[in-house]
């Protein structure tokens, strides 16, 4: 494991010479609230290391090394999400083996189905809900954080060969330009709807009210623990409770009976606060009014999905690869718009 400062430094010049690398991280998001990168994996021809970002040292230089190379992932995006939320990363360039093998029409592309299929070997399914910030990490945690990178280079070869092979691989490379672009992108934050949780949809405004304050509550209460916010008190429990505190009913026999003291106080607190508030500042119940299209508009969304379709068969892929149905729907409206949200690849077929 690599978790000094001088480890990592004799570490890079393998990094930077490598003609390949790939990477994956783990995180501990099931644990700890909100989530960090607890494990980067990385894999080049010298072999498999472990890199520690929870150890007490600078990651800036790693950062730097892997920045010009193309990084070998699979499913990168939450990967990806990972290293720009809480390292500021963002790499040049990635080849996306799971990517890949949708592209060539693979209904399993899960990275222990894909090795096992190309490669022949079989993973161990391991921890995959195991606690990644614990130190040390046991042997079967570091042999199965290591078996996902250890057999990215030879299926890549494989994947590689095929798209030139059936020609997509340039559609390959755009995809994975796009999904750089869009991982980058910090996350939009809409205050009016962040809190409205699972079940919301179903109260009145004056509840709703009570829950918004109760969501603020136990955000800032998971943060000040480092627990999901599950762990501190369920959706159903705050539906329940925001329902029965907006008919001016007690509450407090609903709350967790091992709940500490200090919590539950400041819970009701919070349910407070929401019965205080007046009804002009209540939030409004959201009501969705999808617009219905025109009898021209159902015809050209109709020939779009014939066209899709088509495509799709004969290429023996995922139609939602070429366009998900919202983007067909899109097209049908205004393609003059909405044309140029899709890549190169998918607009030539849809055309």
């Amino acid at each position: 494991m690599i978790d000094t400062d001088a480890k990592l430094a004799a570490y890079l010049p393998t990094l930077q010479s490598a003609e390949w690398i790939a990477l994956d991280t783990e995180a501990d998001s099931l644990h700890a609230y909100p989530e960090k990168v607890c494990l980067i994996q990385a894999t080049t021809p010298a072999g498999d290391e472990l890199i520690d970002p929870l150890a007490a040292m600078q990651l800036e230089p790693l950062f730097a090394v892997l920045s010009p190379h193309e990084l070998i992932f699979h499913a990168a995006d939450y990967d990806l999400r990972l290293l720009r939320k809480h390292h500021n990363f963002v790499p040049k360039a990635i080849f996306d083996t799971m990517l890949a093998a949708r592209l060539l029409g693979e209904r399993q592309f899960g990275l222990g189905a894909l090795v096992e299929k190309h490669l022949g070997v079989k993973l161990d399914k391991g921890p995959q809900k195991a606690d990644w910030a614990q130190r040390p990490l046991t042997e079967r945690m570091e042999n199965y954080a290591r078996n996902d990178t250890h057999f990215l280079k030879p299926l890549t070869d494989k994947l590689k060969a095929e798209l030139q092979q059936k020609g997509r691989l340039a559609w390959h490379q755009e995809s994975c330009a796009r999904l750089i672009v869009e991982s980058s992108q910090p996350p939009v934050v809409d205050e009016n709807t962040v809190w409205r949780i699972k079940g919301s949809a179903l109260l009145a405004p004056a509840a709703l009210a009570i829950l918004r304050e109760m969501w603020h509550w136990r955000e800032k209460e998971a943060i000040a623990g480092n627990r999901p916010p599950f762990f501190v008190l369920s959706h159903e429990k705050m539906i329940e409770v925001a329902q029965v505190a907006s008919e001016h009913q007690p509450v407090a026999d609903l709350l967790p009976p091992r709940m500490h003291p200090r919590r539950r106080e400041s819970l009701l607190a919070a349910v407070k606060t929401g019965q205080s508030i007046p009804p002009e500042q209540h939030p409004q119940i959201i009501r969705h009014h999808s617009q219905r299209p025109s009898e021209a508009e159902f015809r050209r969304f109709r020939e779009l999905e014939r066209i899709r379709d088509r495509h799709a068969q004969q290429l023996e892929i995922d139609p939602t690869l070429i366009a998900p149905k919202a983007a067909l729907g899109d097209l049908a409206r205004d393609w003059d718009q909405y044309l140029p949200e899709l890549m190169a690849w998918q607009r030539e077929l849809l055309r």
